[in-house]
């Protein structure tokens, strides 16, 4: 695997990444803002960072800022929101083309990060507000946002389970925000809390490609963040152990989704980081792994069945498309099956193939600017440094008895129905 070479540059209120590589024939900027998920602030930073690729002082239009990056030679600026454990997570992206491959091509890198400036620190105003027309705007495309994860029922059952399973823990908010909040966000309240995210979020630039030695010039020269306040950084809560629960939710669909949570224990801090990454490829992450070959091909349980970890929470979800009728004997298997990988029930050439799997994914993850800058933000997120080139090495040294312990430490939490009416 090759050395990634991060150059990591802390100026006032930035932590600047340059990542040189001729590798990509682009130069990617990433932008993150970071701040603890809260009920307070969750639906304002859901539709913040659209407000401001909407318009800044010097193209106050979506049409003119369109326009003037379509002009650098076809760049382009995006923007979405998610949640890493319980940090909600604003991104803002541009590429661009590397001038070093173009001819007489102007200064493309400093006319980009300058433009990335503008939206982040100088939005388009009026009344030393957010523009209401803009805000208004973007209101109506949130809710659509909102309405289309409960249109996406794989999606909205993941939603429910994470919320009845994380009942008094920030990770239950969606990093979309809340529907009964949109309608009181105004244009002046929406402006005081970019302005204190400004002073408050843990604010990282990620530059990725052929940069020569002025681009961390070019962010000293655009980006003027205002004075920190230092926060606290919050450790994600896990829950307390409690009694396994079960929750059945009817609606009118052909196919019933089931969906379960298991605790952990094992976060991207942990050593058993990576044996727990192999154990979730062996029991649900890949092709051949168990739920796959035994909910879904062998028992024909299940439309699919696939298991996810997410890293900085602890906590490892189970997928699966049902009918309503076969409820009790998935999740009868699909308890079979980690009782399984307990036991230890699998073989060397699962192991091996696993790992390659693994090693791949993180391959084609590297193959992309965006890609890259994913990995390497898990750092930021844990407050833990996991040095990318002893990846490989680190996959390769997990053993069986690791998987069986770490299989071991897992503990059903939540077991979440979406019932199909139609079905039942």
């Amino acid at each position: 695997m090759e050395v990634v070479s991060q150059q990591i540059h802390c100026l006032e209120g930035l932590t600047v990444h340059i990542i040189p590589t001729v590798k990509y024939k682009t130069n990617t900027l990433v932008l993150r803002m970071k701040a603890p998920l809260s009920e307070e602030n969750v639906t304002y930073r859901a539709i913040l960072p659209y407000v401001l690729q909407s318009g800044t002082k010097q193209h106050p239009s979506v049409k003119s800022i369109r326009q003037y990056v379509e002009d650098l030679y076809g760049a382009a600026l995006a923007v979405d929101v998610n949640k890493k454990g319980e940090e909600h997570i604003i991104s803002i992206y541009m590429d661009v083309a590397n001038e070093t491959y173009l001819q007489d091509a102007p200064p493309l890198l400093e006319k980009t990060v300058a433009m990335l400036a503008d939206v982040l620190l100088h939005p388009a105003e009026e009344n030393g507000a957010f523009v209401a027309s803009i805000v208004e705007s973007e209101k109506r495309a949130l809710l659509q946002r909102i309405e289309s994860a409960f249109d996406d029922k794989m999606r909205y059952a993941n939603q429910r389970l994470i919320e009845e399973m994380c009942k008094e823990e920030p990770y239950r908010l969606s990093p979309n925000g809340q529907e009964e909040a949109v309608s009181s966000i105004t244009p002046q309240s929406l402006y005081e809390y970019y302005k204190k995210a400004l002073l408050e979020d843990e604010i990282d630039l990620y530059i990725v490609g052929d940069v020569k030695e002025n681009a961390l010039q070019l962010v000293e020269k655009y980006f003027s963040i205002p004075v920190r306040q230092q926060q606290q950084k919050q450790t994600a809560q896990s829950a307390a152990p409690r009694q396994e629960r079960e929750v059945v939710e009817k609606q009118d669909l052909k196919q019933s989704k089931l969906h379960i949570g298991y605790r952990t224990h094992i976060t991207y801090k942990d050593n058993d980081y990576f044996a727990l990454q192999v154990f979730n490829g062996l029991f649900g992450g890949f092709a051949h792994s168990k739920l796959f070959r035994n909910v879904r091909e062998k028992h024909s349980l299940a439309y699919y069945a696939a298991s996810r970890y997410e890293s900085h929470k602890g906590i490892l979800f189970v997928m699966s498309g049902i009918e309503a009728q076969n409820y009790e004997k998935a999740v009868n298997i699909i308890g079979e099956q980690l009782t399984a990988m307990r036991n230890g029930d699998f073989t060397e050439e699962d192991l091996s193939q696993t790992k390659a799997v693994i090693k791949n994914q993180i391959l084609e993850t590297l193959d992309t600017p965006r890609g890259l800058i994913e990995l390497l933000y898990h750092d930021v997120v844990a407050d833990y440094k996991r040095p990318m080139d002893t990846w490989f090495g680190d996959v390769d040294r997990v053993t069986r008895d690791e998987i069986i312990a770490v299989a071991n430490k897992i503990g059903l939490d939540t077991i979440y129905l979406l019932q199909g009416s139609e079905e039942a």
